[in-house]
């Protein structure tokens, strides 16, 4: 009787063990308040956090903005000042999180020079890993 109650223990456990696998999938997402856009001079720097991403060993982050190159008078007097710009990286994982940062540089011709400021407008971050994408509200 006692070597059928052991048997039936380690049957259940070897059962258990390989009924249940580690869970690698993830659920991707931006944690929120942690992405956000400051810029300086035609520079604009995008820093953030993303989670959820299981056992995947990097990220690869696009920032896409609009910059314009604005008059004192707040208006961009050509549309030659106005231009789309992106840039990217990949972020290593690590424990299913990745923190990134994004430099975009604009650049106008002629130059976007004083008194004419650059505004960065429409910012969007995208990890094209897993096909998300937050979009920052404001200009910067």
């Amino acid at each position: 009787m006692r070597r059928i109650a052991v048997l039936a223990c380690l049957a259940s456990v070897f059962a258990f063990g390989i009924g249940t696998q580690p869970a690698f999938a993830g659920s991707p997402h931006f944690v929120s308040n942690t992405v956000s856009a400051t810029s300086d001079g035609n520079t604009l720097t995008v820093i953030g956090k993303e989670a959820g991403l299981g056992d995947e060993t990097q990220v690869h982050i696009v920032v896409s903005a609009t910059a314009q190159c604005i008059n004192p008078g707040s208006h961009h007097p050509k549309a030659a000042n106005k231009q789309s710009v992106s840039g990217a990286t990949d972020a290593p994982v690590q424990n299913g999180q990745a923190q990134f940062k994004v430099v975009v540089i604009a650049t106008f011709q002629p130059d976007c020079t004083p008194p004419m400021t650059v505004v960065f407008t429409n910012v969007t971050v995208t990890d094209t890993t897993n096909g998300i994408s937050k979009n920052l509200t404001g200009t910067f």
